[in-house]
Parts: C-alpha cells; sequence; structure tokens
C-alpha cells in the first residue's frame, strides 16, 4: 500500500478545552447517543471513509453490511483521561499489525452493541464488563469492506486489570484524551486501493499510526464532543 499525506484543512493550534474527567463524562452525557439504532432502522448517512472522498466517487459499500462494534475506552489517569488502543497481532489475516479499538463482528446472542463491544474487550485484551461503564454511542461507521460498526464509548476503571490475548493482540497503548481531541492531529492522507486512490484519516502518535477506521471514529468523537 502507497501512503501519500494529503492536506487536512487549517490547522489549528492548541486548544483551551477542559479535558479534564468531569468535562468530558458531561460532555459525554449531553453529545453522546444513548440509543443504538434497533433492528431494520435505516441508516441513511452513516460516517464512513467514503466521507473523504471526492465528489462523483463518494460511494459508499453497498448493503447488506456486516455489523459490528468497537469499545472506545476512556481510562481516568492523574494527567488526563487517556484513550485505550490495541495493535493487532501481525499473524492475523485481516488488518494485521494495524490499530484498533477492542472490538468485532456482532454475535447472534448478543442483545446490544454494548455486549459485543464489552464481550471483545473480554476475548482480546482481557478487560471484564464490570470494570466498564458505558457513557453511550458515536454514529455508526462504515468501512470499506462493508462493516456497520457501532462504537460504544465506555469509561474503564483505573485499577482494571488488562491480560492481552496474544493470539489476537500484539500490544495496548494509551494516548491521552487532549492529544487526540486536536484536530489539528487529524491528518488526511490517501493510499491506492483496488486501482483507486481512497482518502481516510490518520493520526501519528510517537511509534503508532492510527488511521482508518479507527481515526475515523476518533474524528467523530472529536465532533461531537469538541466540536
Amino acid at each position: 500500500m502507497r501512503l501519500s499525506e494529503a492536506a487536512a484543512g487549517p490547522v489549528a493550534g492548541g486548544l483551551a478545552e477542559d479535558f479534564g474527567l468531569d468535562a468530558f463524562l458531561a460532555r459525554a452525557e449531553t453529545r453522546l447517543s444513548h440509543v443504538p439504532p434497533g433492528p431494520g432502522v435505516p441508516l441513511s448517512n452513516p460516517r464512513g471513509d467514503h466521507d473523504l472522498q471526492p465528489e462523483g466517487f463518494s460511494v459508499a459499500p453497498a448493503t447488506p453490511h456486516r455489523p459490528a462494534a468497537v469499545l472506545v475506552p476512556v481510562i481516568d489517569r492523574p494527567e488526563g483521561p487517556t484513550l485505550l488502543f490495541t495493535k493487532r497481532a501481525a499473524h492475523l489475516r485481516d488488518h494485521s499489525g494495524q490499530v484498533a479499538f477492542p472490538g468485532g463482528k456482532v454475535d447472534p446472542e448478543d442483545t446490544t452493541p454494548i455486549d459485543t463491544a464489552l464481550r471483545e474487550a473480554w476475548e482480546e485484551i482481557g478487560l471484564g464488563s464490570d470494570a466498564v461503564r458505558p457513557l453511550g454511542y458515536l454514529d455508526p461507521y462504515l468501512s470499506g469492506t462493508g462493516f456497520l460498526v457501532m462504537p460504544v464509548v465506555g469509561l474503564v476503571a483505573r485499577d482494571a486489570v488488562l491480560r492481552p490475548n496474544p493470539a489476537e493482540v500484539a500490544a495496548v497503548f494509551e494516548v491521552p484524551l487532549a492529544f487526540l481531541m486536536d484536530p489539528a492531529r487529524h491528518l488526511v492522507r490517501s493510499a491506492e486501493w483496488k486501482g483507486r486512490t481512497r482518502y481516510f484519516y490518520a493520526i501519528p502518535f510517537a511509534e503508532h499510526l492510527i488511521w482508518g477506521v479507527t481515526a475515523g471514529i476518533v474524528h467523530n468523537l472529536q465532533e461531537r464532543l469538541y466540536p
């Protein structure tokens, strides 16, 4: 895959927002959705990388979409809230080595997207559901491969013990919320994929590159909570 950086709009300076936990929780209470789309409810305009394609090429993947959910884990740290990410194991068939949120396909026994997100978080990183307080939902995100991903924002207990599953996860790491909510960090990059140039969000952090669906969800979090 060949990557090239494209313009991401005007560069913003440092944000003057309060990124403490209380301020974050207050914004989450009023700006996140507390009810997920129910079965059969049409999602006429899910978010996705297709939003970034040039006019005339913005074509969302056709239905039926495959339902999935991810946990967007927020951890209260003394120096300020962080978001937890995983780095997928290198031997996986799909998206190996990429940065992701814990999550996956909806199973038949999952009643809500929260069930899926918490189950996957337990399977991937050993995060128990008793250590997570769900806060609400972001907008559904439609991947280029046809997965309709429901992001569940959850507050993770500071003392939660993580046990990454080496069969799925190579590493876990945290990024300060204040860093991620600065829109100047949200770049737009392009890649040649199936003979076409596609555009997507990318957020470099230290040795990591958060990009694609994961970066798109982070961008949606910024749009909803810190516009």
